[in-house]
């Protein structure tokens, strides 16, 4: 990994170390500048996704998303990681409207209210 050092480490939802790299990062913020201030959210996106799907391109990508009302008025963080079964790294963050296509891998649950009888 010569010229990447870690710039991150996080253990994604799954338990799976996940890390980031200076590389990665400048990408990320070269390509996706709004990312820059949402570094917290990207790490809250990995450890409590609302979705995970699976790249329809890679099978070995995943795409985590959260969303959060307080980002440009109401969007998604995706975070794209690519894992195996005990690590991952980040490929590329960005913010979007909308969960893209590919199989959902993970959802988290909603809290069901309980009605009254």
């Amino acid at each position: 990994m010569d010229g990447e050092r870690r710039y991150l480490k996080i253990f994604d939802r799954f338990g799976r170390a996940i890390r980031l790299t200076n590389e990665r990062w400048t990408h990320i913020i070269s390509h996706h500048p709004v990312i820059r201030n949402l570094k917290e959210e990207m790490k809250e996106t990995l450890r409590d996704p609302e979705i995970v799907r699976r790249s329809v391109y890679d099978p070995s990508v995943l795409i985590y998303y959260r969303y959060f009302k307080d980002v440009l008025g109401g969007k998604y963080i995706a975070v794209v990681v690519k894992v195996n079964n005990i690590k991952g790294f980040i490929l590329t963050s960005y913010v979007t409207d909308r969960v893209k296509r590919g199989d959902e891998v993970w959802r988290k649950e909603q809290k069901e209210e309980r009605k009254s009888v």
